[in-house]
């Protein structure tokens, strides 16, 4: 749980292809301040970077392209081919990547911005959900998350298992969330449930620190 007086902190994750993106669109309309950890994952890598330097030296110039920037597509093929591999790419990127959502907390809080919505597919493996007062997980049936991957990333049957079966299981999401919202029906469904859960969430916040938002 986070120390910043009068914050509340929504961890949002689950299960790669779930809908979580739905979910975080929902919230920021309602006037949650978003922190995109997969964003910061972007940001912590450019060239010239402590980060990227740090993956070099592990992984070898094979992960840059000619001038000198991270080869995503390389690093991941690399990194989802072993478990071992991942570990060590987690192990290099989470420091950085929990530095700057630290810093990014205390700027919104300094901005008088009480409600932040933290998006982060690795919550539980990079130790953020250490900084939530609630935990949101989007999990969805497995046969639907495949297809979802494929359209969305243009990858392979097999890429998109491998990505699948490189997170945590679904009963893993159910067991450690406060909140669990389901995405088997359709985007509409999925974006009713977000919105209901929003305005809970806002008014929950009233109602514990007496404040309007």
């Amino acid at each position: 749980m986070n120390s910043l007086d009068g914050v509340m902190v929504i961890g949002l994750t689950g299960q790669t292809g779930a809908g979580k993106s739905t979910v975080s669109q929902i919230f920021v309309a309602n006037g949650f301040q978003l922190i995109d950890a997969d964003a910061i994952s972007h940001h912590i890598v450019k060239r010239g970077s402590h980060c990227l330097a740090d993956l070099r030296e592990c992984f070898s110039d094979a992960i840059l392209r000619p001038y000198g920037e991270l080869d995503r597509q390389m690093l991941a093929s690399i990194a989802f081919s072993d478990r071992q591999k991942l570990e060590t790419l987690n192990t290099i990127m989470y420091p950085y990547i929990m530095g700057e959502i630290l810093r990014m907390i205390h700027r919104f809080s300094q901005q008088n911005q009480k409600l932040i919505l933290l998006d982060a597919p690795t919550l539980f493996e990079s130790r953020a959900d250490d900084f939530c007062d609630v935990i949101l997980s989007v999990v969805a049936d497995a046969p639907i998350r495949q297809a979802r991957i494929m359209k969305r990333d243009g990858i392979s049957e097999q890429a998109a298992l491998r990505r699948m079966n490189a997170q945590l299981t679904e009963e893993f999401f159910r067991e450690h969330s406060d909140i669990i919202l389901e995405n088997n029906a359709g985007l509409k469904e999925l974006s009713n449930s977000a919105q209901e859960l929003a305005v809970k969430l806002i008014r929950y916040y009233q109602a514990k620190f007496g404040v309007l938002v």
